[in-house]
């Protein structure tokens, strides 16, 4: 008997990386996104509370499914069980960044 995949899913949200864990991902029928549902965060009982588990877990609570834009994910892994999700803070100057989006100030393009 096989148990349902694990997956963890990390993007760029607002200058941060997130990194989540969830039991289905896949496509959305909304062009340009990825729909995650059933969002997977560590035991409650633990008597260790980290922060920015618990950050995740009051904004994730009531969401069924969420969409990712395509181009924020960084990376998507299959893995054994679920780890500790966290928030961190995007590196600057690194290799890897968000795809840029032209600023829309009112609707209209900017003309910088």
């Amino acid at each position: 008997m096989t148990s349902e995949p694990i997956y963890r899913i990390t993007f760029f949200n607002q200058g941060q990386v997130y990194e989540i864990y969830a039991r289905h991902v896949f496509q959305s029928d909304l062009w340009g996104f990825l729909e995650v549902e059933e969002f997977i965060f560590g035991e409650r009982s633990q008597m260790i509370v980290d922060p920015a588990e618990e950050k995740l877990k009051n904004e994730f609570s009531d969401i069924k499914r969420s969409f990712i834009p395509m181009q924020s994910v960084v990376r998507i892994d299959e893995v054994e069980k679920e780890g500790t999700c966290k928030i961190t803070d995007a590196p600057s100057g690194g290799n890897v960044s968000a795809f840029p989006f032209p600023n829309m100030a009112g609707g209209k393009p900017s003309k910088d």
